[in-house]
């Protein structure tokens, strides 16, 4: 039996799921100036995938890789539904 496929949709579910509360919280403590640490963890991780030799592996980076270009539209975004009273603003972040 071949469990490849499983393995990347249970990763791939994890890692979106990882994704939701770290651009909420990266928005709360940083603001939408951090999107450019998402864009070098994107890059990093399509970089890696190009070379990993495992189908799994090189699938579950590439997941991983676009969570983290699509994290910093949903950083932009995130800023605007705080603005719309629909998640907590920082008091203590500078604005």
């Amino acid at each position: 039996m071949n469990f490849g496929g499983i393995i990347v949709g249970l990763v791939t579910f994890l890692i979106i799921g990882a994704f939701h509360p770290i651009v909420i919280k990266a928005e709360y403590y940083i603001g939408k100036k951090c999107w450019w640490v998402f864009l070098l963890a994107g890059l990093l991780s399509a970089a890696v995938s190009l070379f990993v030799q495992n189908w799994v592996g090189a699938t579950i980076l590439g997941v991983l890789a676009f969570s983290c270009f699509w994290s910093i539209l949903e950083l932009f975004e995130q800023e605007e539904r705080v603005k719309k009273g629909w998640f907590p603003s920082n008091p203590k972040k500078k604005k």
